[in-house]
């Protein structure tokens, strides 16, 4: 017989997941006002990775798509709702939740090889579904006017300025921060768990 905590999730995992959902809309909501040079700074992937490693897939899920509605909510997706609404909210809640629920699933594949492992996995695959999803929205929805957005920059290339001026800088700066702040986190937090 299954016991209530196996049925359902402990408190201490409810109070680490709502911790982990407030400071994904607090870091997104911040981010926007941190620039490394033209890119957005975006730190809200860190919680969504620990919430992976310390609360599993669902709960990551959910944080991504806290993430998606952030920023549907807060105007970083203004320019692209305004080219086509349906296909901006396709994407935006399809990366941010799909981003969170495959590191949960890379960290549950892996944790019991090694959980640090685990999370630098869950850290890489992360933005790479966030990015990638993102991309493939951008293909499907919005080619044409971002095909216009690049020559307006010099780019005769679209795809060029798919990969170097709209997810470029962002990308490299979400996968060094989740590789070296996400497996350190998550260590505090397992020998905060083992006292």
């Amino acid at each position: 017989m299954q016991t209530k905590t196996n049925k359902r999730m402990s408190t201490e995992t409810l109070v680490l997941a709502a911790l982990m959902t407030a400071l994904v809309v607090i870091l997104q909501f911040m981010g926007s006002f941190v620039r490394l040079g033209p890119f957005q700074c975006s730190l809200v992937l860190m919680p969504i990775v620990v919430g992976a490693a310390m609360c599993g897939p669902k709960v990551s899920a959910w944080l991504g798509f806290v993430f998606g509605m952030v920023v549907l909510l807060n105007g970083d997706a203004a320019a692209f709702l305004t080219v086509n609404a349906i296909g901006t909210v396709i994407t935006v809640l399809t990366k941010g939740t799909l981003c969170g629920l495959c590191a949960g699933l890379v960290y549950n594949l892996l944790k019991e090889k090694n959980k640090y492992l685990a999370v630098f996995a869950a850290a890489i695959v992360c933005p790479v579904v966030n990015t990638g999803v993102f991309l493939i929205g951008c293909f499907i929805f919005f080619f044409k006017t971002i095909e216009e957005w690049g020559l307006a920059f010099g780019f005769e290339n679209t795809i060029e300025y798919m990969f170097l001026g709209l997810v470029g800088g962002n990308f490299l700066f979400e996968m060094i921060t989740n590789i070296v702040l996400c497996p350190a986190i998550v260590r505090v937090l397992n020998l905060r768990k083992t006292k």
